[in-house]
């Protein structure tokens, strides 16, 4: 497939290194220029892009950038691009530690429906809950004991149908965790966020999540701090 990455930090280096290993004709982006990312295109072959050639022509897209640069992103960046192409969220709110008070998502919002409405291009959320090393290295073939799962939510059937191949691709057994508005079973403070489930263990932790954002998750007065001393 034709891929690509907006976002080359820690998930997104390591999904463009992986996806790149499996012979995806990949274009990574950030927001510096493709000029900064010539050391990541040299080691994986993949092909450094501005941020609006990462998603033209695409047969899936990544965003993986902090929630409080979406609404930086260019203005209309997705307007030409076809509903049927996969996006695929890979952020988490994190208003005490990086991202601030994000009004929409504090007042109930889902963080990807709210990713969505900016973007506004149907969303699928994944890699959300996985630690960039062990989706880098903890890979293993289908069928394979104590693999980890990780969740897909999404609206699209037939979006998250190919997420849902490219993550068992990438090693992962894929759980279907419904619709993009269940997504919250899997942002951070639920049980299944940065755990390496199998997939009963996925399924089990999604119905375990319960819907109310705790105060850890929420914004302060003083937010943003930072991940060492959150605000």
């Amino acid at each position: 497939m034709k891929i690509g990455i907006i976002g080359a930090g820690q998930i997104g280096g390591t999904l463009t290194r992986r996806l790149r290993a499996l012979g995806h004709d990949v274009r990574v982006a950030n927001s510096r220029g493709p000029e900064t990312l010539a050391a990541l295109a040299a080691e994986t072959g993949a092909t450094a892009v501005t941020i609006r050639d990462a998603v033209r022509g695409a047969d899936l897209i990544v965003v993986t950038i902090p929630e409080k640069n979406i609404p930086r992103l260019p203005a209309g960046l997705f307007a030409d691009v076809d509903k049927r192409v996969p996006v695929i969220d890979t952020g988490n709110y994190y208003p005490q530690q990086r991202d601030g008070r994000i009004e929409g998502i504090e007042s109930g919002l889902t963080e990807s429906r709210w990713v969505e409405q900016q973007l506004g291009h149907p969303v699928i959320k994944t890699f959300n809950n996985i630690y960039a090393r062990h989706l880098l290295e903890r890979g293993k073939a289908a069928g394979a004991a104590a693999r980890i799962a990780l969740p897909v939510a999404g609206d699209d059937a037939a979006a998250k149908a190919i997420v849902l191949r490219l993550v068992d691709e990438l090693g992962f057994d894929a759980v279907d965790a419904g619709g993009l508005d269940e997504s919250w079973r899997q942002q951070p403070g639920t049980p299944v966020y940065t755990k390496d489930f199998d997939a009963a263990g996925v399924k089990r932790a999604l119905s375990e999540a319960r819907s109310e954002r705790t105060p850890a998750w929420r914004a302060t007065a003083k937010s943003p701090g930072n991940f060492t001393a959150p605000a």
